[in-house]
């Protein structure tokens, strides 16, 4: 990929930029959960939808690895207990029933019990039971999945008194907000006659995936596509509506553009037109755009350090890195205002968890000078004081241009950052197995819950291999005391607050530097039907989803 230089993004900022933002409504980050929604249409049935995708995973299990680029395809294959929905008369918690149909926390913590849905088969044949529930609890989401660990590090046993109850039992009184938020990310249910006795980690299943979804796997082609059929038996008698799902592969995403116009493809989630092509995108006919469905999916461009790197060990120089960034620029020129300046690791939208007053880094290079002068690293007679590896993370156009506006802004601080660019796959191995980075830009995701998403990026003692989490070596006792708190406090409020203080900590200790909070845009067909219905529109089953004629 050709890289654009500053001067490119500006240009850009001044010209496409600012008429996409004219044509599309700013990134707002709210809740979004009780603003009006589109009202859903009785879909079509049948029909061929083709979407594109950028990324093939190595292991396509939504129980194993919880992110967006495998639930992508998989949420429409493997289901949750529950999908989280715009909150309404019917799903006043914001949950939607799936293979749960009711859920309810004990007073003291110790317990949870949800009814599951009866009728229900797995692609294959058999019954769904409880069984399944108690097996992907203890046996996957407990001990192998990136976020379940932390959800689940106190799930003891899980009891099934009958075929279609599971009561969870837990060591420790576990807060049920925290539970009931994690449901639509991290309970995804696997079949336990598959997957018992087996490696479940290197398991056949996790790419031919076996689940209870409106859509079967199909097909696997590398390189080419993914596809997914109908689901025949589906406990939903009226959906899915389309016949198939196909994934077309195109890595480059400034082709997705010219696919929808040519109506090669008919969908493009998490902003593969690129940002810079929207206002030309817009006013194509037939051709609609979507700047919600995203609610629950905000990233955080971020700066990993590796605290193994004496230099990064040093607050001075993690300060003076966190100056040299204009996080202003970065949201203007990089995201076309599709963005805003992060102030710490819970994004502002989040009313309940959010600290508004964590210690803020102006952009100001003097004083980054000086603390790297401070901290005894002088500038050589090259203007360098010191080398770094920097790993820009390939999944996105954007995490590509901030890493070579990293570059030039370390740059202008004496630091020089070498760039190396890995695929997806060679990228989380490099920086969450075999650590071998010292700065990596990071695109992790905050979901509804800190203890979810947020606190695995700062907990030490983490086993390598999980991605989005604390593999840069920092250890923090005061860090670590706050997150075991919080993981026991089960009043709602005094677990905000713990969770609040745990910001100001780590916004004065910098484990890690949040840059900016985003979301996505997703253009598609006017023919596609029931689009961005739900915050996590783009990653939940698309059961209801039609195409017209």
């Amino acid at each position: 990929m050709t890289r654009l230089t500053l001067n490119r993004r500006a240009l850009l900022a001044g010209t496409a930029g600012l008429a996409a933002l004219s044509v599309l409504p700013r990134f707002a980050f709210a809740q979004g959960s009780t603003s009006p929604r589109r009202e859903a249409v009785v879909p079509n049935r049948g029909g061929h939808l083709v979407v594109a995708a950028d990324s093939e995973p190595a292991n396509l299990n939504p129980a194993i690895v919880a992110s967006n680029g495998v639930f992508f395809v998989a949420s429409k294959v493997i289901e949750q207990l529950a999908e989280q929905s715009y909150v309404n008369v019917d799903q006043p918690d914001g949950l939607k029933p799936l293979l749960a149909t009711s859920w309810e926390g004990a007073a003291d913590g110790l317990s949870a019990t949800f009814k599951l849905r009866e009728g229900v088969t797995w692609h294959d044949g058999k019954p769904f039971t409880s069984a399944d529930v108690a097996f992907s609890a203890l046996e996957v989401w407990k001990k192998l999945q990136n976020l379940g660990r932390s959800v689940f590090k106190n799930l003891e046993n899980v009891e099934t008194p009958d075929e279609y109850t599971a009561v969870f039992r837990f060591s420790e009184p576990t807060p049920f907000q925290l539970i009931r938020n994690a449901l639509p990310v991290v309970t995804s249910v696997l079949p336990k006659h598959l997957y018992e006795g087996t490696d479940i980690a290197k398991n056949p299943a996790n790419e031919k995936l076996v689940g209870t979804g409106p859509f079967v796997y199909g097909d696997h082609k590398p390189g080419e596509y993914y596809l997914l059929k109908r689901n025949e038996n589906y406990w939903d008698k009226q959906a899915p509506a389309l016949d198939e799902i196909i994934y077309q592969v195109l890595p480059d995403r400034a082709s997705a553009g010219n696919a929808l116009e040519a109506d090669q493809i008919q969908l493009a989630a998490f902003s593969a037109v690129p940002l810079a092509d929207l206002e030309r995108i817009s006013k194509v006919p037939g051709l609609k755009v979507y700047a919600d469905g995203y609610e629950a999916l905000t990233y955080q461009l971020s700066v990993e350090l590796n605290h193994r790197r004496k230099e990064l060990a040093d607050l001075k120089v993690r300060q003076a890195i966190a100056h040299a960034i204009d996080k202003d620029f970065v949201v203007k020129t990089i995201f076309l205002g599709y963005a805003k300046p992060a102030t710490g690791p819970v994004p502002a939208f989040d009313t309940v968890f959010y600290a508004p007053d964590t210690q803020q880094y102006a952009f100001d290079i003097a004083k980054a000078e000086s603390l790297l002068d401070e901290a005894g690293y002088k500038k050589g007679a090259d203007g360098i004081r010191f080398k770094l590896k920097l790993l820009p993370a390939p999944f996105f156009n954007e995490t590509k241009q901030f890493g070579d506006y990293l570059r030039q802004a370390l740059v202008k601080i004496g630091i020089d950052a070498v760039i190396v660019a890995n695929d997806s796959p060679a990228h989380l191995k490099a920086v969450y197995t075999d650590h071998d980075f010292d700065i990596a830009v990071a695109t992790p995701v905050y979901r509804s819950d800190p203890a979810i998403s947020t606190t695995v990026l700062f907990q030490s003692g983490l086993p390598a291999g999980a991605p989005f989490t604390n593999q840069y070596g920092y250890k923090n006792e005061a860090v670590d005391a706050l997150i075991a708190k919080g993981a026991v406090t089960l009043d709602d409020g005094l677990r905000a607050g713990i969770y609040q203080d745990l910001q100001r900590l780590v916004a004065e200790d910098l484990p890690l530097i949040n840059v900016a909070d985003f979301s996505f845009i997703t253009v598609a067909s006017e023919r596609v039907q029931n689009v961005s219905d739900n915050p996590r529109w783009a990653v939940s089953s698309w059961a209801n989803t039609g195409l017209q004629e």
